[in-house]
């Protein structure tokens, strides 16, 4: 790890705590997959509003297995792409009934084979279920950890074999939830508080 990136992390650490924060809404394993399939092109706020009522309606795996395809669709319309997600969920839904006896299973090759599931999904479930080191690469990963230096790739799973490299194991699921929080907080894609931003000397766009 360069000694830059140690300070980043530091001052990461001292900012926002080490504890693991999850945005989306969930109770158990397959929430959480169906919120992350929602999440895509979607605002954890907005996914968590229409979950709310979306898991009481469907409270199972196999409710999701059987849902009619139109009537979730509408269900689900507020996250946008909704044709997809649908189609999507209730696909995955199937199989992980049917191959997976009802639990979704965590090693990465298996959520691979799901619908609708990519690797940033896929590590979101191995981080926040399953506890193992994962690099999440969603838009505000992807554009800051550029920022800061620590890629220069634009690839999402280029991107992730550059943060395994660069990151300590310990704060690979820790670098999505505090980017995240500096994304939404400081450094945002439209108006970045760039006064404001205490990583400021570490960032390349930064001008004085």
């Amino acid at each position: 790890m360069k000694k830059r990136t140690g300070e980043i992390l530091e001052l990461l650490d001292e900012k926002y705590g080490t504890e693991f924060i999850c945005y989306l809404n969930y109770e158990t394993p397959w929430q959480l997959l169906i919120a992350t399939m929602l999440s895509a092109q979607c605002t954890d706020a907005r996914v968590n509003i229409v979950t709310k009522e979306l898991f009481r309606k469907y409270p199972s795996v196999e409710a999701f297995a059987d849902a009619d395809l139109k009537e979730l669709e509408q269900d689900i319309k507020p996250t946008g792409f909704y044709h997809n997600k649908a189609k999507n969920i209730i696909a995955c839904m199937k199989d992980i009934r049917d191959k997976y006896n009802g639990e979704v299973p965590s090693e990465l090759e298996d959520l691979l084979s799901l619908a609708g599931v990519g690797r940033k999904t896929a590590n979101v479930i191995r981080g926040n279920i399953y506890h193992v080191p994962s690099v999440v690469v969603d838009t505000h990963v992807k554009r800051i950890s550029n920022r800061l230096g620590l890629t220069k790739n634009q690839d999402p799973d280029k991107i992730e074999q550059d943060l395994m490299k660069e990151l300590p194991e310990d704060h690979w699921i820790l670098w999505n939830i505090h980017i995240i929080t500096f994304g939404r907080t400081i450094c945002s894609a439209r108006s970045p508080k760039c006064e404001d931003c205490f990583l400021q000397k570490y960032c390349k766009e930064y001008k004085m």
